[in-house]
């Protein structure tokens, strides 16, 4: 039983990233911007959290854990939405072709990400020495008294407000996108956007503020990793970008419908630390359990295209730049 809940913890905290991830790329490709930028845009969330409250917690001699949430929050969704920004002028404005620009900005905040967290280990003393306790403990505070609840207080009830968030988001970004008029308007940018331009909905807006959101949502998935998985310090082992390109796979694989991908999150967690529970694994047989994560993606891809139905199908312009004058 214990084994049991520590799996499904791990999961929700490695699926937590991943959520936020899908989230916020869902949201965007309702418009038809396609963001392979995902793991990029997380490496920009993580990095300037932790920029922004280490530099508050080394002149702070008591820091204010609130204080070092909205900071992290806000330096998060500054950067996020900037790098989102720069994606959509060069997508939407400059009509570059949206692959290449996701891959080559993946590249580019990976590199920006690692540079500064390796300044910020040396100002810290070296590796793994990057001390924001106070902001990390801030981020991984549980429900209080969840212990008294037993076995559902610790599959439920253990996390940090993060968690909770990331579910929260997922359903309100459902509702928003089926039960509002600006909602249903960004779908029908996504589905068909010269019959909107000439209906008068603002393409170019809707793109850009759906791509610049879904990007702050996305930037979460990079805060929650460094702050509560892990614990406020620095890791360029390239394990964000891992979860960035899952989460993009999570998308087709939730049928591009956010309250799917909350399970779908857990179950890419649970695969990628189901090894951990496993006994007298070797270690190339870890390396083989490793796999399954992307090994049920290409299997969730192979059925999703193979059965056609309309309701699971992407945005019919995903990936398309809209030019006014072709229509």
């Amino acid at each position: 039983m214990n084994q049991f809940i520590s799996l499904f913890q791990a999961s929700i905290v490695f699926g937590t990233v991943i959520l936020f991830g899908a989230v916020g790329e869902i949201l965007t490709e309702k418009s038809g911007n396609l963001n392979l930028g995902v793991p990029g845009i997380m490496y920009l969330g993580s990095i300037a959290s932790l920029i922004g409250v280490f530099y508050y917690e080394r002149y702070v001699e008591n820091p204010i854990p609130i204080v070092c949430i909205l900071i992290a929050l806000v330096c998060a969704i500054i950067a996020s939405m900037l790098g989102g920004l720069l994606f959509s002028f060069m997508t939407i404005t400059l009509r570059c072709n949206q692959n290449v620009m996701g891959l080559a900005f993946n590249i580019f905040a990976g590199g920006f990400a690692n540079f500064y967290g390796g300044s910020l280990n040396k100002l810290a003393g070296g590796v793994g020495q990057i001390n924001v306790l106070a902001t990390s403990a801030a981020f991984r505070t549980k429900i209080p008294s969840y212990q008294s609840l037993g076995p559902f207080g610790h599959l439920f009830l253990s996390y940090g407000f993060l968690v909770y968030l990331a579910i929260f988001l997922a359903f309100a970004i459902s509702w928003f996108l089926t039960r509002t008029t600006v909602g249903l308007n960004l779908r029908s940018v996504g589905e068909n956007p010269a019959t909107a331009d000439a209906a008068g909905i603002n393409v170019t807006k809707y793109k850009y503020v759906s791509t610049c959101v879904g990007a702050a949502i996305s930037g979460l998935g990079g805060l929650y990793y460094v702050m509560d998985y892990m614990k406020g310090t620095w890791d360029s082992d390239g394990s964000i970008e891992g979860l960035g390109w899952l989460a993009v796979a999570l998308v087709i694989f939730a049928s591009w419908k956010a309250p799917r991908a909350i399970w779908g999150s857990y179950l890419f967690g649970m695969l990628s630390w189901a090894y951990f529970y496993i006994p007298e694994l070797t270690r190339s047989s870890q390396e083989i359990f490793k796999m399954l994560p992307y090994i049920v993606t290409v299997l969730v891809l192979i059925v999703v295209a193979y059965q056609h139905k309309p309701d699971n199908q992407p945005p019919n312009a995903l990936g398309l730049p809209y030019f006014r004058e072709d229509r």
